[in-house]
């Protein structure tokens, strides 16, 4: 939506309000008889299609008409129609573009042009050409009766002519992906960083989409691979919690197989598993991003069949509302119970893709709808469905952040679901989903949609514990140096622990997180270990026996969905190290799926990333693979050589 207001046509108060537009909006263009349009010139600066016989210019970018009198048409990339008159709204009454024209500038307020799917998602079909939307100054139009407004609305349904459709040119799609640059974690030493400290991270983007480029033949950009999400794509045999705790906490000890002479300690979380007639009542909004850029089929097409698998989830008391963005945002349904589910697929199904991205203005939409509808003790959320593109309102990932981190006050959770190729930008989904209680998946088919939002539901939707933390204190006798694996943009500095307004990850019903350490031990030499300083003042006593036999404690913390204050939970990990062959079916593949992911990043702190050696480990580790996604990760590996 792009706005005029008064003071930009208090300069123009010799024209007309139709000619002070001229110029003001991008895709507007104001035509009158005695200069016709140049077709040749919308042809070269369009790149569009003309048709012969037709008065007509069409193309993804441009409609223009040429007619008797002063015309206006708005470009966009709607189905095109013999008459291309936009509606007009004059202080939200329908009117006719006569009294349009008979507006003075100087009696205008402000004037709202929309395009697209941001008009028909607020006015239906009528809108199918454009909505010019005028406020005046002393409301003139708002007086009249509800008989005259009804006489308004059928005579503009009665003048609409049938549409004729148009199929635009196809287009080479260029890649324009976005993704956040950040630097592998290096090893630290225990003794000037005794602490290591992080947010728990149950996204799994990474894998599906880096799945999506090897599947493709390209090569996987550096940047797109998140090794822990990588890990976390897989789900782990971790026993359920057996205490008042949401999850339970299990390491394991063992040799690092790209470093022979290094350790790996692992780290595995099992949220507890909530029976489904015992979870809280949802209140879900679906916010879908219908804009220009979704009209590939692996967009919105592949997003409609995906929600649909979610519907079929829901419940009687379960409620779903549809918002819609592109220039603008709109409701197309309001809060439906779950057990209508052929409204709401309806509702799906009548979705078009068209116009500019205002994904701002969506997002603030969706959360207020879900603050309004929200459920004490339920499961409030918000379902992004986009590519990611958002170029119009607050676009910049630092915009985004800070409008997230408002709304998560909200106690409204968020869940990120990335579609499409070309022009993805995962980067504004990662900084939407690590900021605003959220999670996020790429969905590169309706397989994987099949997955996140119908067998693993319940892990997707409902939080068993926010604002979980992990901080793990190395004991410098046991342990020269040690490097996180992963989990860069999830990393916090050690107070943040311990300080209830820092931000972390959510864990869902069943979910497993899984993280790694790579550690030197005390005692072995190490090309990738850099020479210490000697500390005056920071010393450890080397002939103190205390905590000896002690590798590392661990510490967590996490708060109740609905709470504000955290708990915290210790454990004591001893220095007892297993051979990798007498590890874990589950250690052994998650450092598989680990070693794989830092070959793709091209680690320099990895020596060896023989395709062989990473293979055979998978295939030591693989078990409890009923849907064959194990299986599947091992032809990905064969394939990247």
């Amino acid at each position: 939506m792009v706005t005029i207001s008064a003071k930009d046509l208090e300069m123009q108060k010799s024209v007309s309000v139709s000619e002070a537009l001229q110029g003001k909006v991008a895709g507007v263009q104001i035509t009158n008889s005695q200069e016709s349009l140049n077709p040749e010139y919308y042809y070269q600066t369009n790149k569009i299609k003309l048709i012969p016989g037709k008065k007509i210019v069409t193309g993804l970018t441009s409609l223009a008409v040429e007619q008797s009198a002063t015309t206006i048409a708005i470009r966009g990339s709607a189905t095109i129609t013999q008459s291309n008159n936009p509606l007009y709204i004059i202080d939200g009454v329908p009117a006719n573009a006569n009294d349009f024209k008979q507006l003075k500038p100087e009696n205008v307020k402000n004037i709202d042009v929309l395009k697209d799917a941001s008009a028909t998602s607020l006015y239906g079909s009528r809108a199918s050409n454009g909505v010019i939307i005028i406020n005046t100054k002393n409301g003139t139009y708002q007086n009249l009766s509800k008989k005259e407004l009804e006489k308004r609305l059928k005579k503009l349904d009665k003048n609409k002519k049938p549409e004729q459709k148009v199929l635009p040119p196809k287009s080479i799609e260029v890649s324009q992906e976005d993704y956040d640059n950040f630097v592998e974690n290096q090893f630290e030493s225990p003794k000037s960083a005794p602490l290591s400290t992080f947010s728990i991270d149950v996204d799994n983007a990474s894998y599906t989409n880096v799945r999506r480029f090897i599947n493709n033949g390209q090569t996987v950009p550096k940047d797109a691979v998140r090794v822990e999400e990588m890990m976390n794509f897989f789900k782990y045999k971790y026993p359920q919690p057996q205490d008042q705790h949401p999850f339970s906490i299990n390491t394991e000890y063992s040799d690092c197989p790209w470093n022979p002479n290094h350790q790996l300690l692992k780290i595995g979380l099992q949220g507890k598993n909530i029976p489904t007639e015992s979870l809280p009542a949802s209140n879900l909004v679906f916010l879908i991003d219908v804009s220009g850029s979704m009209s590939n089929p692996n967009k919105l097409p592949l997003l409609k069949q995906s929600l649909k698998i979610l519907v079929n989830e829901l419940r009687k008391k379960d409620k779903v509302a549809i918002v819609v963005y592109a220039g603008a945002a709109g409701m197309v349904l309001p809060p439906t119970s779950g057990e209508e589910k052929q409204n709401i697929i309806n509702a799906l199904e009548n979705l078009n893709a068209g116009g500019s991205t205002a994904g701002g203005a969506g997002i603030e939409l969706a959360y207020k709808l879900a603050q309004e509808n929200l459920i004490k003790g339920g499961n409030n959320r918000v379902i992004l469905a986009t590519d990611g593109d958002f170029n119009v309102g607050a676009s910049s990932n630092t915009d985004m952040q800070t409008l997230i981190e408002e709304k998560r006050k909200s106690g409204v959770f968020l869940t990120c679901l990335g579609y499409g190729m070309g022009n993805y930008k995962d980067s504004k989904m990662k900084t939407l989903s690590d900021k605003g209680n959220g999670n996020y998946a790429y969905i590169d088919n309706i397989q994987e949609a099949n997955r996140f939002l119908g067998k693993e539901f319940k892990g997707s939707m409902f939080a068993i514990a926010k604002d979980v933390k992990i901080q793990i204190e190395f004991n410098p006798k046991q342990v020269q140096a040690y490097r996180l694996i992963g989990y860069e943009n999830r990393k916090l500095r050690p107070e943040d622990f311990t300080n209830d307004a820092i931000d972390a990850g959510e864990l869902g019903s069943n979910h497993t997180v899984t993280a790694l350490y790579e550690v030197i031990p005390a005692g072995v030499k190490s090309e990738f270990l850099n020479n210490q300083p000697d500390l005056k003042y920071t010393k450890v006593a080397t002939n103190d026996n205390s905590y000896s036999d002690e590798l590392a404690t661990i510490k967590f913390r996490y708060k109740k969905p609905d709470g504000d204050k955290s708990i915290e939970m210790v454990k004591v990990i001893e220095n007892k190290s297993i051979p990798l062959k007498n590890s874990s079916d589950d250690f052994k593949f998650s450092t598989a799926v680990a070693w794989f992911g830092l070959k793709l990043r091209d680690s320099n702190l990895v020596p060896n990333k023989s395709t062989e050696d990473i293979k055979k480990l998978a295939k030591e580790g693989l078990s409890n693979d009923e849907d064959g996604y194990k299986v599947e990760f091992i032809r990905l590996v064969e394939t990247v050589k």
